[in-house]
């Protein structure tokens, strides 16, 4: 009993660590290893300058938005100002059953089209809005979120490359004032997660995107479930279909933080009840048509970061049935391990220490994908959400 005891403790241990550390690292060593071998094989070639207006291919832009009057025509004027040629560019915001003047102050912002649709979903207002557009490339933003200047060019020049068929940028958060400062790491997390895709990126292909600032070819756009949504939909299964996804990190995009770790939590268990529907029947779990080291990829980064809370929860299980046992002082060292990090979090409520407050990220986080599958269970997903507090 106590040695299936001890393997099942180190199992769940090692693909905790693994998910979090160890595949960052060996991204890292793999990226290392294939920067010396190209620049063994031949000389490194200068960096591609920016692709001239001449070569640019026509992008449409799309912001679906759900009763967004408060940020809609700054959003519009941030997309008129790009740095992209007007006659290649449009811009299309599309209006998911919104009942306050949205469409209004998109078109007074200078929105050449604006469409008004039944409330359907983010996803469904953007299918419609691809079956407009007239670009080579349609490329997505939300309604808060500012691109760069250079932002446009820095995505379309991503594909230039015939193989790439979803591209997606960085996106930075900004917090929205002292309290935000105070409670959400979330920061902390994407500069983690962005480190992350930059090194999948460079091997092979992203396994998740954001919804600030991405692209696809217009045709090899993908109809998904509305339950399901982009971000983590897209980048796989266009692997399926023979294109890579790449980040392109020189395509910027910023948007406010949610203030809270309560508000934070709330999005994030709100985003995992639409995960889990594309991780059990959305064709993730399926290896047919992954490359053998995207399979890896996927499994690392994704799977085992879905099913780390039920590997905390049975490591920690396991870890108190062999201190109980007698099993030794290591156990007794890992439990206390185990322990520290659950105290740490809930002191972070009122020691307002940034290594706590990273452990009670953390720990909220990693209940999210929890949360999340049992309001899916519970009373099922339904395809469109409202904003979460504080970011507009």
């Amino acid at each position: 009993m106590r040695t299936a005891l001890e393997i099942l403790f180190w199992l769940c241990a090692s693909l905790i660590v693994w998910t979090h550390a160890g595949y960052p690292l060996a991204l890292a060593l793999l990226a290392r290893i294939a920067r010396a071998g190209r620049r063994g094989a031949r000389r490194p070639s200068p960096e591609a300058p920016p692709p001239s207006p001449a070569s640019l291919p026509s992008l449409s832009l799309i912001v679906a938005a759900h009763d967004e009057e408060a940020v809609i025509e700054a959003k519009v004027r941030n997309a008129l100002a790009l740095d992209y040629p007007r006659e290649l560019f449009e811009l299309i915001v599309a209006c998911d059953g919104c009942t306050d003047a949205t469409a209004a102050r998109a078109r007074d912002a200078g929105a050449a089209i604006v469409l008004e649709l039944p409330r359907g979903g983010k996803i469904r207002a953007q299918d419609l809005a691809v079956e407009r557009a007239r670009g080579e490339l349609v490329a997505f933003s939300d309604a808060n979120a500012l691109w760069e200047a250079d932002a446009a060019r820095e995505l379309a020049r991503a594909f230039a490359d015939a193989r790439v068929g979803y591209a997606c940028g960085a996106v930075a958060f900004e917090r929205a004032g002292a309290a935000g400062a105070a409670a959400n790491q979330e920061g902390v997390y994407w500069r983690y997660e962005l480190a992350v895709r930059e090194l999948e990126s460079q091997l092979f292909s992203i396994t998740a995107g954001n919804g600030a600032i991405y692209a696809t070819r217009r045709d090899a756009y993908i109809v998904v479930d509305p339950i399901m949504g982009h971000d983590l939909s897209l980048p796989f299964k266009m692997v399926k279909r023979g294109y890579r996804a790449v980040y392109a990190p020189r395509a910027r995009a910023r948007e406010k933080m949610v203030p809270s770790l309560a508000g934070e939590f709330a999005r994030k268990r709100r985003m995992m009840s639409h995960t889990w529907p594309i991780i059990l029947r959305g064709g993730m779990l399926s290896p047919r048509g992954y490359p053998p080291g995207y399979a890896l990829m996927m499994l690392s980064h994704r799977v085992l970061r879905y099913f780390t809370p039920a590997l905390h929860v049975i490591a920690l299980a396991a870890n108190v049935a062999l201190v109980a046992d007698g099993a030794g002082t290591l156990y007794v060292v890992t439990l206390a391990l185990q322990l520290a990090l659950l105290a740490a979090a809930l002191l972070a409520g009122t020691v307002r220490a940034r290594p706590l407050l990273i452990a009670r990220y953390y720990v909220l986080t990693t209940a999210s994908p929890a949360a999340g599958l049992w309001d899916w269970l519970r009373h099922g997903t339904v395809a469109w959400w409202d904003a979460a507090e504080g970011t507009r």
